[in-house]
């Protein structure tokens, strides 16, 4: 019995359906085991029949249980009802595709006695599954079969594990019995006072002897250890054989064939337990497995194990009845009664079933408020309703009640406030930039202009004139850049380097400072100072929450919130009233909701209420079945299909329109640029000035060298003997030179240094004469 529960716990994936079973009463204590609910296989039904039952009452049975949507059977009977179990099964229809018997250590034990195997039998037991204890094929059981086969005569029954274990024990008592003599122990009986006759009885009980040495050599008999012809027998502290093993067996044609084994430590494998016991093989990381199985209808095909009743009882749907929100779900005047996003949803996933799910709906609420949804989950696991459809959100709680769907909906807390447009600021053309990206901004555009002014004067006759027109042009110049409307031509090639990198960075400038004028005379600013969940947490203001919701025990029991600060809200009428008239006039500060509500909610109200923060959970909604449901399972998979195909968005669209208001409010100190965000445009622009005034000037210096050297070496002259009073006025009239050497047309000066150097080569070549006439 201990192996047989056992092996229910490990039950392949496609045995693990509700099971019927059918059993003699005799034998009901070995499903009294809790491995199949540990499992979560429950046994929904028992059918419980006598030994030697006729078969018109097994007809009745087997047809009661064939209307119900179980198609797994475990038999575990008697050889002699067992086979008419079959034999009825098979003029039912009841061995074809579609079914899956399981029997017990029975089945095998009886058809290994059949020498040969009956064919008639054997046709009734097409594709069962059997299990029967694991004999291994040693040495020492081939020698004992082939002696047994010398011996047996005409007729004698086969060869089963049973009979192994008896010879075993016959054994196990001889050895058990040798090891208490030679420990000392005696043989020898006494009366026991219990067993005493009765004036009726016939069995003269008070002549039966006990063994008074019986618990020594019990303990006896449980230390032995040795190998027989069923394996190796040694018993744990529980008194159970070590390693015990099944044979998992698939009947076909004239025989079965194994297509697995089964132990405690092992599970399922497809090598024999000792070899795996021997390997010290660890199974918790593997997945089990065996070999295909054929099964009746002779299919390989997994049966699905289950189909819905035959009974006429439709499926019975809760659906909550709304007073809010019914684009979600809703009652109907015609059929199927009920409508909505939810419905659509789920009648989509129901037609993409390969059967047919006959369903009635029922709402569950009295329709003044909303239902409570846990409560509705709840009735569901009661077993007052098969399942639940509508915006049910999934949770942790509810989860361990019943089995959800895939998601169809994603879901998860909101905070809502109330906003207002901002009013129109006569100064608002000021606020995209912070005070220090004003003034750098402005401090290079002068800066350019001077620069620019600098490096074409001396070449650029419309950057020349007098000092107040050229100022007034290193203004124009300067700002008129903003623009790109400047009408001086720039001429020499460092002042159109420096001109095209601060195009650049005026045209990055003008882009940013429009962009973020836009957003700020669009903005809109909250009437709260509620910014998310934990500036709602922190405060005492009063919190709006949909009738109904799961809201309410999350921000209780989860966030700590005060239940007393929590407003029960019903319809969205509620909603904007509540928030309008905020925590002075009886309204809330917040509201915390789901966002497929709040997202509905905004869209109904014009966007005159937002959401701040994130979502601070996620969820999403799913059709709540009974635990073990299949149904769970095949519709999780047609909402995937229905998501993949685009069908999902579609009811979506239907039903729940698009919201064109932006989640997320915009903050005007957010918009407002700083000078961080543009300090490496003015480094580049900087470094490029400053490297072009470098090289202008180098030249300059070098062109002043070549013009005047004579009045250098004369000014150092006079500055020798002249006294310091003078000084003073010479490097005055040195510094004027260079600045009007600087002011001068660059043509000037070129033509100045050319004529120089032709007056240089006259005055030389007289010199030459006069040294080549002189006498010698």
């Amino acid at each position: 019995m201990y192996h047989f529960c056992r092996l229910e716990q490990q039950i392949p994936p496609f045995l693990l359906y509700n099971t019927r079973i059918l059993f003699a009463p005799h034998r009901v204590s070995i499903f009294k085991c809790d491995a199949l609910v540990k499992k979560r296989s429950k046994i929904a039904y028992k059918a419980a029949f006598s030994p030697g039952a006729p078969l018109s009452d097994i007809n009745d049975l087997l047809v009661g249980v064939n209307l119900l949507e179980s198609r797994v059977y475990i038999v575990h009977v008697n050889p002699d009802s067992g086979l008419s179990i079959f034999s009825v099964a098979k003029d039912l229809g009841m061995m074809t595709s579609g079914y899956v018997w399981i029997a017990t250590d029975w089945l095998p034990t009886h058809l290994d006695s059949l020498v040969p195997p009956d064919p008639d039998t054997m046709n009734l037991l097409q594709g069962v599954v059997a299990v029967r204890h694991h004999t291994p094929d040693t040495d020492l059981r081939k020698s004992f079969a082939s002696k047994w086969n010398k011996l047996k005569h005409e007729g004698s029954p086969g060869f089963n594990s049973y009979a192994l274990y008896a010879y075993d024990s016959v054994w196990l008592a001889a050895r058990a019995l040798d090891v208490f003599l030679n420990e000392g122990g005696t043989v020898s009986f006494s009366n026991d006072p219990k067993l005493k006759d009765t004036n009726t009885s016939a069995l003269h009980l008070s002549s039966l002897r006990i063994f008074d040495g019986g618990q020594h050599y019990l303990q006896t008999i449980l230390k032995m250890n040795f190998t027989g012809v069923s394996g190796r027998l040694q018993f744990d502290l529980d008194k159970n054989l070590i390693h015990p093993a099944y044979d998992i067996l698939n009947i076909g044609g004239t025989g079965f064939r194994k297509i697995g084994y089964w132990s405690n430590s092992t599970s399922l494998s497809t090598t024999e337990p000792e070899i795996l016991y021997e390997k010290s093989f660890n199974t918790s990381g593997s997945t089990p497995h065996l070999y295909s199985v054929i099964w009746p209808g002779e299919t390989i095909t997994t049966p699905r194990g289950w189909v819905f009743p035959n009974n006429g009882k439709p499926l019975r749907i809760a659906v909550p009845d709304r007073v809010s929100y019914k684009d979600f779900v809703s009652k109907d005047k015609s059929p199927p009664g009920v409508r909505g996003y939810c419905i659509d949803v789920f009648e989509a996933a129901i037609n993409l079933l390969p059967y047919a799910v006959p369903r009635t709906y029922v709402l569950y609420g009295g329709g003044k408020r909303n239902p409570q949804y846990t409560d509705l989950v709840s009735q569901v696991a009661l077993n007052n309703f098969d399942a639940a459809v509508g915006d049910v959100t999934i949770t942790t709680n509810r989860t361990r009640m019943v089995d959800f769907t895939q998601p169809y909906m994603e879901s998860g807390l909101v905070v809502v406030v109330p906003v207002k447009q901002v009013k129109t600021d006569p100064w608002a053309f000021l606020k995209p930039f912070t005070y220090q990206m004003w003034l750098v901004t402005g401090a290079f555009f002068l800066l350019v202009g001077a620069v620019v002014w600098i490096l074409e004067h001396r070449i650029n006759h419309e950057f020349r004139g007098p000092p107040r027109q050229q100022l007034m042009t290193i203004f124009w110049f300067s700002f008129s850049t903003m623009f790109f409307s400047h009408r001086e031509n720039t001429v020499s090639t460092l002042g159109r380097l420096v001109l095209i990198i601060w195009l650049f960075v005026v045209l990055i400038i003008n882009s940013s400072y429009t962009a973020s004028l836009t957003s700020i005379l669009t903005v809109q600013q909250l009437t709260s100072r509620i910014e998310g969940i934990d500036s709602l947490i922190s405060s005492n203001d009063p919190i709006g929450i949909q009738d109904g919701s799961f809201s309410r025990k999350y921000l209780v029991d989860e966030l700590n919130i005060a239940e007393a600060r929590l407003v029960t809200l019903k319809t969205m009428e509620d909603y904007a009233k509540a928030l309008q008239d905020g925590p002075k006039r009886g309204g809330v500060a917040a509201i915390v909701d789901e966002l497929p509500y709040i997202e509905l909610f905004m869209t109904s109200t014009k966007c005159t209420f937002r959401t701040v923060g994130q979502e601070f959970t996620k969820s999403g909604w799913g059709f709540a079945f009974q635990r073990d449901s299949p149904l769970a399972v095949d519709l999780s998979t047609a909402i995937l299909q229905l998501s993949e195909n685009g069908d999902l968005q579609k009811i979506h669209n239907k039903w729940l329109r698009s919201s064109e208001c932006s989640m997320q409010l915009n903050e005007i100190d957010a918009d407002r640029l700083s000078l961080t965000s543009f300090w490496g445009l003015f480094l580049i622009c900087g470094v490029a000035c400053t490297i072009s005034l470098a090289v202008f000037f180098c030249r300059i210096l070098c062109q002043y060298r070549r013009f005047s050297p004579e009045v250098v070496e004369r000014d150092v002259e006079e500055i020798e003997p002249a006294p310091r009073s003078s000084r003073r006025s010479l490097r005055v009239t040195s510094f004027k030179d260079l600045m009007d050497f600087v002011d001068k047309k660059e043509e000037e000066i070129k033509h100045m240094l050319k004529g120089k150097s032709s007056d240089n080569k006259q005055e030389a070549s007289p010199s030459t004469d006069g040294k080549s006439h002189s006498p010698s």
